[in-house]
């Protein structure tokens, strides 16, 4: 497997892995000075941590099933998982040396004892794939809605101004200018794969990065270590309460990209970009993150339609073919026509204007990038085979994002004499308090609400659906009559589509670019697209001609 030009990403990844091994003295050094370092033990006798100095690792990894001959395997504990209890598994099969946050007594394997092991992970992984973010610009994108196409429209105006820009993000990865959709469930991945991406963009030619950064990325210090030039914060509304327990915690995980700023290292940087913090001035909790980038030491742009706005949308025009945002930004005032559907996403593109004003980009550059991104994956999809009503795939799966793809599509059901249908779930062992929010939203807004499955897991569907159920009934719906609930999610899209009528508009929410169900007996293949065209052909609509098939 090689890296070369034509390399899948795999290959690219695969090339990029170190191959020599290396001594612990780099890693001790640099938890030592991070104040990580309390101690190291072979069993159960202390030693010095000097005597570990010469263990040789080739390899990092906090995954016991991925332990190789040569690795330092990372215990980390957890909710449900204890790394700890896989050591001696990873000193079976091969690991040198752990990182352990206890010692381990029984487990005859030389241990670094630290004080934090999550923290001591990433700086394991970015001593292991030594330091890429040191020689990437690197922009971190933070919000509840918004990151992906934000991405997507960050990538396609860096690289019209001349900067070649890998991606790492919830649709798809790039690196060396290769795309290819993402197959996991996790936007920020764990560190070792984190760091590994980065490395080999930088290998692969790749002058950038665009990092999207989620709230349980930075909550779980999977991006500490990474040396950001830019953050932007598209907005922060209802989501992964399930797993913060509060919304200002989860505000709080957010602003920790606007605090990563401040921790950037002075080494040099080929693209020498200042550090930026790129606030959503209509966002309530704006001034809080402008304050924190401000501490931050970095310049602070804001954008939006406040009139305190750095970059600010006069005038937003939307027909079927475009959206047409005239703005006014520190370099002057222009018209940017983006190829997307959606009002919000004026606001995305907003960003990006705001990170090439901040970079001193071209603006011309900048503009042209923008409009030359034709949509993103599993957002705002829509699927016309000749069928006398609309279907739209989207991957909207918390409150706010339901709210607007269902508030843009109202008016575009309505000038076609029809109503709105839409069809979702919401995700297992995820934040609950979501659900009835969603189902509310879907109630007032249509005409038939079909609840399904999303991802499971190994939680009560029937309870989920249940849930989301009654903020339906609350919103006016009746189950049985204009609420139907079907786990089968190709039977809720079949339910769906065999009961549009002329002129409605059918959204498919909650999967978008995604290509399994997870189940609590694993991950069921699945793509929203292909089965909902499936099943308007069998429906009598379309062929290999039609359009959008």
């Amino acid at each position: 497997m090689t890296g070369g030009p034509g390399a899948s990403i795999a290959e690219r990844l695969a090339a990029a892995e170190p191959a020599q091994r290396r001594p612990l003295s780099g890693l001790i050094e640099r938890l030592a000075r991070l104040d990580l370092l309390a101690g190291a033990r072979v069993g159960g006798r202390a030693i010095g941590v000097a005597a570990l100095a010469e263990t040789a690792v080739l390899g990092v990894t906090e995954d016991s099933r991925r332990v190789h001959a040569g690795s330092l395997f990372v215990a980390l504990g957890g909710e449900h998982v204890d790394g700890h209890e896989y050591v001696a598994a990873a000193l079976a099969a091969g690991a040198s040396a752990a990182i352990v946050e206890r010692p381990l007594p029984d487990v005859a394997v030389a241990q670094l004892v630290v004080t934090d092991g999550r923290r001591a992970l990433a700086e394991a992984a970015c001593w292991w794939y030594e330091d890429p973010s040191q020689r990437l610009g690197v922009v971190g994108i933070t919000g509840t809605d918004g990151k992906t196409t934000t991405s997507y429209l960050a990538v396609a105006a860096l690289e019209a101004a001349g900067v070649r820009t890998g991606m790492l993000g919830t649709a798809g990865l790039r690196i060396g200018g290769v795309d290819e959709p993402n197959p996991e469930h996790v936007t920020t991945p764990a560190a070792p794969d984190l760091q590994l991406a980065l490395r080999a963009m930088l290998r692969a030619g790749d002058a950038a990065g665009v990092v999207e950064t989620t709230s349980h990325g930075l909550a779980l210090d999977r991006v500490a270590g990474i040396a950001y030039d830019a953050a932007i914060l598209t907005n922060v509304t209802h989501e992964h309460l399930d797993f913060h327990g509060t919304w200002e915690a989860y505000r709080a995980a957010k602003l920790r990209l606007f605090e990563r700023l401040a921790a950037r290292r002075p080494a040099s940087k080929p693209l020498d970009w200042p550090r930026l913090a790129i606030v959503n001035a209509d966002d309530p909790s704006a001034g809080l993150f402008a304050a924190v980038g401000r501490e931050a030491g970095a310049r602070v742009l804001t954008y939006g339609t406040d009139e305190t706005a750095d970059v600010r949308a006069l005038r937003v025009e939307e027909d079927v073919r475009r959206l047409a945002v005239t703005l006014v930004a520190p370099s002057g005032e222009r018209q940017v026509a983006l190829r997307l559907a959606g009002r919000f996403n004026a606001h995305n593109a907003l960003a990006v204007v705001a990170l090439g004003e901040g970079l001193g980009l071209d603006p011309a550059a900048v503009a042209r990038g923008l409009e030359g991104v034709t949509g993103v994956p599993g957002r705002m999809d829509r699927l016309d085979v000749g069928q006398p009503f609309g279907v739209v795939v989207d991957y909207a799966h918390s409150p706010a994002a339901l709210e607007k793809v269902l508030d843009l599509l109202a008016p575009i059901a309505a000038a076609r004499g029809g109503g709105l249908i839409a069809v979702f779930g919401s995700a297992g062992e995820r934040d609950r308090a979501k659900r009835p929010l969603m189902g509310r939203i879907a109630g007032e807004r249509c005409r038939l609400v079909v609840l399904t499955d999303e991802d499971p897991r190994g939680e009560d569907g029937d309870a989920i659906v249940d849930e989301i159920a009654s903020g339906a009934v609350a919103g006016g719906r009746r189950i049985g009559r204009d609420l139907l609930l079907i786990r089968d999610r190709r039977a809720a899209i079949e339910a769906a589509i065999a009961r549009a009528r002329l002129g409605d508009v059918v959204l498919l929410a909650g999967k978008g670019h995604e290509r399994t169900i997870l189940t609590a007996d694993g991950p069921i293949p699945w793509d929203e697209r292909a089965v909902a065209l499936e099943i308007l052909g069998e429906a009598g609509y379309g062929g290999p001609d039609a359009p959008g098939a």
